[in-house]
């Protein structure tokens, strides 16, 4: 059995859950924000590329303002490499929303980077973006 990788971030946003959600399914919000160009087919079955197509993959479920799954992938994946699954759940707590971030089935041994990446790639530019 191969190992994988996989981690959980949670991070408070003063906006609501229907912005965040917003965020990451809207091509032009999300290009936006992260500053690179992104291209999201906002529906289930639906395909994604981000970061001038670093990021791909495909929605697997939506459920609206309250989360996100996806399988994904970079082109630092080996082409035998399965995809990850990403989940992103949106809890609003008053006039916050808490954005827990599950990444799984990463490639053994890449987990730490992929964090770093969201953090740096996503959470920062979201924070900044509503600020």
């Amino acid at each position: 059995m191969t190992h994988r990788d996989s981690f959980v971030i949670e991070s408070i946003f003063k906006v609501k859950s229907s912005l965040l959600y917003r965020a990451f399914l809207d091509s032009a919000i999300h290009s936006e924000f992260t500053g690179s160009p992104a291209e999201i087919e906002n529906r289930i079955g639906g395909k994604f590329t981000a970061w001038d197509d670093y990021i791909r993959g495909e929605i697997v479920d939506l459920e609206e303002n309250r989360s996100i799954k996806e399988r994904w992938r970079t082109s630092d994946f080996n082409d035998d490499d399965e995809d990850s699954l990403v989940e992103i759940r949106f809890v609003e707590e008053g006039d916050e929303t808490k954005v827990v971030l599950t990444h799984s089935n990463l490639p053994y041994g890449s987990g730490e980077e992929y964090r770093q990446g969201w953090e740096d790639f996503y959470l920062k530019p979201l924070r900044h973006y509503f600020k």
